[in-house]
């Protein structure tokens, strides 16, 4: 087990936004699988697709520009390590968080088929519930990883953190897809 964890280190060294990419695309299914299997209990009824779609959006939407983000949070410099994990999860959260919540509800009715006038909607009704939920994981996430996580791992950290928050996205997402009231974290 440690073998591997080194190799998938040295990989994300290597190729960091590759490995980021494909890391968020198996997280980000692995989130629909537990949204579909645990929140909603499916069972049988499983929806390949919607996995298939989540998985694409973590590795083609979300993976290359939060691994790029990464890396230039992590070439910024500050002048004393408290200040640069307060800088870093500040700026992560407040230029970075709010785009990507916004593209996810932009981007996922797209990818279901549907047109822009669902994109809009789901936005309206999700935006703001789900980047103050945000808030409430991945600023004191961020603080832990910015502060003791190896700059290579922090893409993989926050990921592993976000399999469960990839999991509250595709349940509130499925749920707008099937009516119009948004979901909270309490409903789940």
């Amino acid at each position: 087990m440690a073998s591997m964890f080194r190799a998938y280190s040295s990989f994300l060294l290597r190729r960091p936004v590759l490995g980021s990419c494909l890391t968020s695309a198996v997280l980000f299914g692995a989130g629909d699988v537990a949204a579909q299997q645990a929140v909603e209990r499916r069972g049988t009824d499983h929806d390949l697709a919607r996995t298939a779609r989540l998985a694409f959006y973590g590795g083609a939407v979300f993976g290359p520009p939060v691994a790029t983000w990464f890396g230039v949070l992590g070439r910024l410099q500050f002048t004393s390590p408290a200040k640069a994990v307060v800088y870093r999860t500040f700026l992560d959260q407040t230029l970075a968080a709010p785009v990507m919540v916004g593209v996810f509800f932009s981007v996922m009715p797209l990818l279901e088929g549907r047109g822009p006038a669902e994109s809009q909607r789901r936005l309206s009704a999700n935006y703001a519930n789900t980047l103050i939920a945000n808030w409430g994981v991945f600023v004191p996430a961020q603080l832990v990883n910015f502060s003791v996580v190896p700059p290579q791992l922090r893409f993989v950290f926050i990921g592993v953190v976000s399999l469960f928050w990839n999991t509250y996205l595709s349940a509130v997402n499925a749920a707008q897809a099937q009516s119009k009231k948004p979901l909270t974290l309490g409903e789940l």
